[in-house]
């Protein structure tokens, strides 16, 4: 299986976090790449480096003035008094007749959805070229792979066309699913990450041409809090085409695979030609967000199922955090997909 990393996406280490009122480390670190190398290492997998994708990639999902912002934002607020070294909005629009503004105090509360993830100097640069591997995997299932893997960071899947949060940038999977569907006229995208891959539903929601599925921590008391729910179904022309599954946080291997065949169900009865699966492996039991208990065995589990389904895929990383775990829970969900045993699970 092809694999694709950008070692620039490293200069992106976020530090501001929020936290129940408190400033607290960041979860999405550099240090993630690495643990996530290692869990390639163990399947015999390496990494190649992905050619930069034509900015109109990234413009077939995000608004101008968004990638704007992304691009040159932090510069802007270096020119602010006293800057701090991140950008982390303090206002954020909430009413229906505002008005886009011009300073950058503004636009950023206007296209960052919460203060979880902080642009620094080299932020554009690391997922625009996590971005550039997503198309990259994109482009060579497109061309026959049955699966490739970008290893993406930071994240996308909580970024909507025109805002970030919840350590997201750049929607990765969201532009590796518009890529397909220059090659394909129905794609799908299975999203496994421990929290509601809210921003790629957004961006898919009033479309019938790309199916989003998304298993996830019940959130009414969980990020993303206000979006997850079982009746958002989708709108307008998407309506029937968006299915969240809703679980408790309390939730284990046999519940939690309970939930993927009922993904699959649907994904079959949509019959795509391809699918994106956004790989977060933060439902682990370890994962320090604490969301699911899912084990070794039931990553690894996933990683079967999903490839007995038989369709092309976009392997995605979207979330899980740094623990000990992290490599293992990698390689015990590829080495499922692959039908290799890791020793692990």
């Amino acid at each position: 299986m092809r694999c694709f990393y950008a070692p620039e996406t490293r200069a992106h280490d976020p530090q501001f976090r929020l936290t129940h009122g408190r400033v607290v480390t960041n979860a999405e670190r550099a240090e993630r790449a690495t643990l996530l190398q290692e869990g390639l290492g163990r399947l015999g997998l390496t990494t190649e480096t992905p050619p930069e994708a034509p900015r109109a990639a990234l413009e077939a999902v995000h608004t101008a003035r968004f990638l704007d912002f992304l691009e040159t934002g932090w510069q802007a607020w270096q020119k602010l008094p006293n800057a701090g070294p991140e950008v982390v909005p303090n206002a954020f629009p909430r009413v229906p007749y505002a008005s886009y503004p011009e300073a950058v105090t503004a636009r950023a509360g206007w296209h960052m959805s919460d203060t979880s993830a902080p642009i620094g100097p080299e932020s554009w640069t690391a997922t625009r070229r996590a971005a550039d591997c997503g198309v990259a995997a994109a482009r060579a299932v497109a061309e026959g792979a049955p699966a490739a893997y970008a290893l993406c960071r930071p994240p996308g899947h909580h970024t909507t066309a025109d805002a970030a949060g919840g350590h997201c940038l750049l929607n990765v999977s969201a532009i590796a699913a518009a890529e397909l569907r220059q090659h394909h006229d129905r794609i799908a995208i299975l999203d496994i990450d421990v929290h509601h891959g809210n921003g790629t539903q957004d961006i898919f929601y009033d479309r019938a041409d790309v199916l989003t599925v998304s298993m996830h921590a019940e959130t009414h008391d969980y990020y993303p809090f206000f979006t997850g729910y079982a009746h958002e179904t989708g709108t307008g022309a998407g309506t029937g085409y968006n299915l969240n599954l809703p679980l408790p946080r309390s939730t284990r291997d046999a519940g939690w695979l309970q939930a993927l065949d009922r993904a699959l169900e649907r994904i079959s009865d949509y019959a795509p030609e391809a699918l994106v699966l956004s790989l977060g492996l933060d439902a682990h039991e370890n994962d320090p967000l604490d969301g699911m208990k899912v084990s070794f065995d039931g990553f690894a589990e996933a990683g079967r199922r999903i490839a007995a389904a038989g369709y092309p895929v976009v392997i995605v990383q979207e979330g899980g955090y740094l623990s000990p775990d992290l490599s293992t829970s990698l390689a015990s969900f590829l080495g499922g997909f692959l039908g290799k045993d890791t020793g692990a699970a």
